[in-house]
Order: structure tokens, then sequence, then C-alpha cells
């Protein structure tokens, strides 16, 4: 009997998307980060358990309406409670509309840091909030000085997407240890 080890990338990202922004920052962040470097999955096609398997993850979720979670991730969202995510590095990244639902902007974000906290994980990737226009978001931190993570808005802001994920990236490798 032989066994067979799994090749893995040192980086998990998993997102879930329904209108496919969130699946296309997915796939400029691991083009900025190195394909080798990242695997990359969709939670509607994989378990949330497989990002147990990685040291350090990245998570994408967008906003939906007021301030709700995306179908996939409230599909799988009592799944999150069975990781175990101590000692696992964790880098966020979130899609609002700041115009659109500036009440809401990137909340599910802050409630995807707050389940993931509740399961050990150690947080890096914070994003400075300046330059955006919203008026609330509880993916802040303490201090609202910060978003917990990436913020994108697709609808709004596409044009300065591309330059934020590249320093996040480069920040997030620094952080992740990785560089």
């Amino acid at each position: 009997m032989t066994s067979e080890k799994i090749s893995r990338a040192t980086i998990g990202l998993f997102y879930g998307t329904s209108t496919c922004y969130t699946e296309m920052a997915a796939e400029k962040i691991r083009g900025v980060l190195g394909e080798s470097m990242v695997d990359m999955f969709n939670i509607a096609d994989t378990p949330i358990i497989e990002a147990q398997f990685y040291d350090f993850l990245i998570m994408g979720i967008p906003t939906w309406d007021y301030g709700e979670l995306q179908e996939d991730w409230e599909e799988i969202w009592e799944e999150i409670e069975d990781l175990d995510l101590a000692h696992k590095k964790v880098a966020l990244y979130g899609l609002g509309d700041q115009v659109g639902y500036p009440e809401w902007f990137l909340d599910a974000m802050g409630y995807l840091r707050q389940k993931l906290a509740a399961q050990g994980a150690e947080f890096c990737g914070y994003w400075p909030n300046q330059g955006y226009e919203y008026e609330a978001s509880q993916a802040l931190t303490e201090d609202k000085q910060f978003f917990v993570g990436l913020a994108l808005d697709e609808e709004n802001e596409f044009d300065k997407s591309e330059e934020r994920i590249q320093a996040w990236c480069q920040q997030v490798l620094q952080e992740f240890g990785l560089t």
C-alpha cells in the first residue's frame, strides 16, 4: 500500500461569489502572489474544512444588500464553527458598494472576521479606511482606523482595485512572513 502526499500551495484562498467580482479579485490576488503560491477555492464547490490544511489563508466575501452575507457563505456559515484555525494566519478581502449601501459597507467581511476569530485565527492584512466614502461598516477595527481586510468597491471604484490589490498583496506576504 502506498501513501500519496497531496501537494498544496503555501496559501489557501477561499471565496464566495454570486456575480463573479469576488472571484475576479481572487484571480488578481493569485496573479500577484503567484499561481504556484496560491490554491484557489470557490466555497460553493469546495468544503470549507479544506481551509485547515493551510497555515496561511486568504478569504474573500462580498456584502449583499443591507449588510447581508453572500449566499454561498450563508450556506456554510455554521460549518465554520467546525474549523480549527489556531495558529493559522488569515487575511480577508471584501467587496461592497459604498455609494448604494453606505450604511453597510463591507459588513459581511466584519462578520466573517468575528466568526473566524472564534475559531482561533490570527489576522493580518488590515487596510486603511482613508479614501473611501461610506457611513458605517462592521468591517472596521476597534479604533475605526482600518478595515479588517482589503476593501474593494468594484461598483464605484473599479479603477482603484488593481493598485489596491498590488499593495495589499505585498503587505500580506510580509505579514505572513513569506517575503
